[in-house]
């Protein structure tokens, strides 16, 4: 089973959030209260051992200095290098910086699966702006590298990080760059159910959702919902650790009423498909096994 989107820090950061707060405003925003979790990479390996997770994707703060960009790579990089196989990462880049493309290439020869959680609110660029992006999605097309965005949903409460990445400018993005390869986090704020008009889905059909924060956005039928209208093949387990406790929420999706396929596919297949990740061992009944 594949958590598909998680977030670590490295030691500095776990130790002295103040300083980091003083350093980026969006990480201010998230963690400047000292009862917002910050969560290291054995806290992480320890919450997948309890939770009988074999893999996640480290995903990298959406940092607006492409210097704590750095930072962060180095250490996922480093912790997914010495962990058998149970780390994946995604790197952290600034599509704003001029060396944001040459960024996102060196990461990849550093064994980065994609780039991500790219924020247009916390790095300060515009869905709707080719130029704001262009360099990044090049190097992630020129490597067939996806990268993971954060979206969210143009109504409902609001929280802490919520955001104006809203569906309407994710789709703009899509539409600009039609022929990169895309996860949209975190139900891609409600974009699949605009998928059943037959232009979004057109548009759409390249993006790959994940579950992070699910609980604090939906009800656990969400599921079964965007399944029913994009396939399980779009659709990929996912916490956002430690947003969520990942041994509580791998329970209650596993409880869900998807059939083996489904289920194979949301907590194992697609993440290792979207990701190029090493194939885990079992599948569904009759499968075979993963190729």
């Amino acid at each position: 089973m594949t958590d598909a989107h998680v977030h670590v820090f490295w030691p500095e950061v776990v130790g002295y959030r103040e300083g980091f707060a003083r350093r980026d405003a969006w990480f201010s925003l998230l963690y400047d209260d000292p009862r917002a979790t910050l969560a290291g990479s054995g806290d992480l390996l320890a919450s997948m051992e309890r939770a009988g997770i074999a893999r996640s994707v480290l995903c990298g703060f959406p940092w607006r200095d492409p210097g704590l960009c750095a930072e962060h790579n180095a250490f996922m990089s480093g912790v997914a290098a010495t962990s058998g196989g149970r780390l994946a990462w995604l790197a952290s880049v600034s599509p704003g910086d001029p060396g944001a493309a040459a960024m996102a290439a060196d990461a990849f020869a550093a064994g980065a699966v994609g780039i991500g959680e790219l924020n247009a609110d916390a790095q300060g660029f515009d869905l709707r702006s080719i130029n704001d992006l262009a360099g990044t999605v090049e190097a992630c097309v020129a490597h067939d590298r996806p990268l993971m965005f954060h979206v969210s949903e143009p109504l409902g409460h609001v929280y802490p990080g919520k955001g104006t990445s809203t569906p309407d400018r994710f789709l703009a993005f899509l539409l600009a760059f039609p022929a990169a390869r895309v996860v949209a986090a975190h139900w891609g704020g409600g974009l699949p159910f605009y998928e059943l008009m037959p232009e979004v889905a057109a548009a759409a059909g390249r993006v790959t959702y994940d579950s992070a924060a699910s609980t604090y956005l939906y009800r656990s039928d969400v599921f079964r919902r965007v399944i029913d209208l994009v396939g399980a093949d779009r659709v990929m387990f996912a916490t956002d650790f430690p947003v969520l406790r990942q041994d509580r929420f791998l329970r209650r999706v596993t409880g869900l009423p998807l059939d083996d396929a489904e289920r194979w596919a949301v907590l194992s297949s697609t993440a290792g498909r979207v990701y190029g990740l090493v194939a885990e061992g079992g599948g569904p009944p009759g499968s075979g096994g993963l190729s």
